[in-house]
């Protein structure tokens, strides 16, 4: 096994390591614009310096996190007393962590379907992302259930080809691939065909990473859970999703991965983690745990609200979030501790 390999592997370990999961605070510019405007304030490069700022500089954050994705802006920019994120993060024993797709675009003669773009020159940005810190990426393939043709084999074939592609080119560089085929919540669907579309899903992308050459050692899986549409009129219990989300995850993921970190996709912050907690077991073939973003962040962004004085009092809620995420990968989560 060649240094390179070697610690490929061990960042992938380190990412999963027990009691610890990753922050997704990678939002893109339009996106966090979104998040901003609900709580009424400007999206400006100050400002959203400042809310990472606060984020990665509560204490105590390295007891739960492992990682931090970043977004391209927020691994180029410092704290307000000069130091860069990646190296805050560094100094807590926390790996940053880069998303480097450029976003879900309109896929050619397919109604509401979308590929994500971003291979060119991806080569180039992945050696530069590792100059500036980075030890693992981020790329995340969306995947819609409108109807019963929805979604088509040409949406899920190239979308998988994409992230194997991502993932080949990223270990290549040294650099951990999380790979995120996300089969969305959006929709009217039962939690049966959503765990249709993520077990084909899931087989495809394993089809192409196989045919790329990726190492299932040296990646972590970033998917979905196995949950009804939000439209859906039938909403299933948390061990309805958990159980379901489980058995398609041993049908289609190799035991070599390392680890399994689990998008929040739209859920509450408590339903997360209280899906989460479900899924735990000592049986698994891999390690369970979280890259959340919302459901770790919006009850702190509403508590920050762009105000200096706010700072400490979203630090406590962000801590308690994480806290909470920490524990239920454990099975130590309660719905009391709320």
């Amino acid at each position: 096994m060649s240094r390179l390999v070697k610690e490929l592997v061990l960042t992938a370990r380190q990412l999963v390591a027990p009691g610890k999961g990753i922050l997704a605070a990678d939002e893109s510019d339009a996106t966090i614009a979104k998040r901003f405007t609900a709580i009424g304030l400007t999206s400006t490069v100050d400002n959203r310096r400042d809310y990472r700022q606060l984020l990665f500089t509560t204490a105590g954050i390295n007891q739960y996190l492992s990682g931090v994705i970043l977004f391209d802006e927020t691994i180029r920019q410092e704290t307000s007393d000069g130091r860069r994120f990646s190296d805050v993060l560094h100094d807590l024993g926390i790996i940053a962590g880069i998303k480097v797709d450029r976003g879900a675009k309109p896929l050619a003669f397919a109604d509401n379907e979308t590929i994500t773009e971003g291979l060119d020159g991806l080569r180039e940005r992945l050696i530069e992302y590792r100059q500036l810190g980075a030890r693992f990426a981020k790329w995340r393939a969306v995947i819609r259930i409108t109807d019963q043709s929805s979604p088509s084999h040409l949406c899920v074939v190239t979308n998988a080809q994409a992230l194997a592609r991502y993932a080949a080119l990223s270990q290549e560089q040294g650099i951990v691939p999380i790979v995120e085929p996300e089969v969305l919540m959006d929709g009217q669907h039962t939690i049966d065909k959503c765990r249709c579309v993520s077990e084909w899903v899931l087989a495809e992308t394993f089809n192409q990473l196989t045919i790329h050459r990726v190492m299932p050692e040296a990646l972590l899986l970033k998917p979905n859970m196995v949950i009804a549409g939000k439209d859906c009129p039938t909403q299933n219990s948390v061990i309805e999703v958990a159980t379901e989300t489980v058995a398609c995850l041993k049908r289609h993921v190799p035991s070599a991965v390392p680890g399994i970190v689990f998008l929040s996709g739209g859920q509450s912050e408590r339903q997360a983690v209280e899906h989460l907690q479900a899924m735990h077991s000592d049986n698994m073939p891999w390690a369970l745990s979280f890259s959340f973003g919302r459901a770790l962040q919006d009850s702190t962004l509403r508590a920050w609200a762009g105000k200096k004085d706010n700072v400490s009092q979203a630090q406590e809620i962000f801590i308690k979030r994480c806290k909470s995420a920490s524990l239920a990968r454990q099975g130590e989560y309660h719905s009391d501790m709320e």
